[in-house]
């Protein structure tokens, strides 16, 4: 029954949320590099981020995503990044690299980018497939033509793009799309159906997963409330151009080393947020509250981050002149 449960509510989820292929974060302020290659850089330091988050728990194949980013500014009139994920649901897991780069320019008292990525995306499926009655895809009962069960995987190259306009420590505004070949990624080929009574012939199957392209709209401000308080109000719209997700997140800093959030992701979650930023690390936890009907199976989902940031100061250039005077 549990394992019924599973596969019904996974599937009607991945109904609902079609548009969203990519993986969501709760803590997405800190993750602007994965959907916004133009954010490259614009720290001007060395940074690197670590993302785990574990989807609805005490629901048995549900979503585990990880992620790693690391950027650099002050290069190629710029600066460059690397991103790196995977995201598991169930019998399906998706893996993606991509590397960006980022140019920068002077606007005002700001600073514009555009930046772009390249990388590439490998889906694949494990052929433990459990069906809704129980039966596993190695059974008689379990034999699905459609889902090879001795696995199958393929790979293809992807592409991104966006512009991103920042006022350091005060505004950020950013715009961008990933998948912008909106390609179908395929596999086919055969497997032998090992249970009688079925046919012992082999039977041919078909993998098709059609990648949309997904556009990304990202703004922030920073209120400056005395000198040891700052509040941040952010959004991060996502879009397929058939449907659209919002979050709507908070964070309240306290002496730029302790912060409290909150995020509403709409008709999906309630999420409340807790870090702490110290000398260039930054640790965080996050737990959503669902307010789905999924609400009824699972506990919620919980969401660490892990960060760093190291500002290279160069050294500083002594000047010195003879004085004919004093010999």
């Amino acid at each position: 029954m549990k394992k019924t449960l599973t596969i019904i509510a996974l599937s009607l989820t991945g109904f609902l949320t079609f548009a969203q292929q990519d993986a969501q974060f709760s803590m997405n302020m800190f993750n602007r590099l994965s959907v916004n290659p133009a954010y490259a850089g614009t720290n001007e330091a060395l940074c690197a981020t670590l993302l785990y988050r574990q989807q609805w728990t005490n629901f048995p194949g549900a979503p585990k995503t990880g992620l790693l980013s690391v950027d650099y500014g002050n290069i190629l009139h710029g600066g460059v990044g690397l991103t790196v994920d995977q995201d598991q649901l169930g019998f399906d897991k998706t893996f993606a690299a991509k590397a960006a780069y980022s140019f920068h320019y002077l606007l005002g008292n700001g600073m514009l980018c555009g930046g772009l990525d390249l990388g590439v995306m490998q889906k694949s499926l494990s052929g433990n497939f459990i069906a809704p009655d129980g039966t596993s895809t190695n059974t008689s009962n379990g034999i699905d033509p459609a889902i090879p069960w001795n696995g199958a995987k393929t790979t293809t190259y992807d592409i991104g793009f966006g512009l991103y306009y920042t006022l350091p420590n005060k505004l950020y505004v950013g715009l961008s799309s990933d998948h912008l070949p909106d390609q179908t990624m395929t596999k086919s080929g055969t497997m032998k159906n090992p249970v009688p009574p079925y046919n012992p012939k082999n039977l041919p199957w078909n993998y098709d997963y059609k990648y949309a392209r997904h556009y990304y709209i990202m703004a922030g401000y920073t209120f400056q409330l005395g000198e040891m308080y700052d509040l941040t109000p952010s959004i991060l719209a996502k879009s397929d151009a058939s449907s659209t997700q919002l979050d709507i997140n908070a964070i309240a800093r306290w002496n730029k080393m302790v912060f409290l959030g909150a995020s509403y992701r709409l008709s999906d979650a309630i999420v409340a947020i807790v870090g702490l930023e110290w000398q260039g690390f930054k640790f965080g936890y996050s737990y959503d509250i669902t307010m789905s009907d999924i609400k009824k199976y699972s506990n919620g989902t919980h969401e660490i981050m892990l960060g760093y940031c190291h500002k290279f100061i160069p050294p500083v250039k002594k000047h010195g002149h003879m004085n004919e005077r004093f010999l």
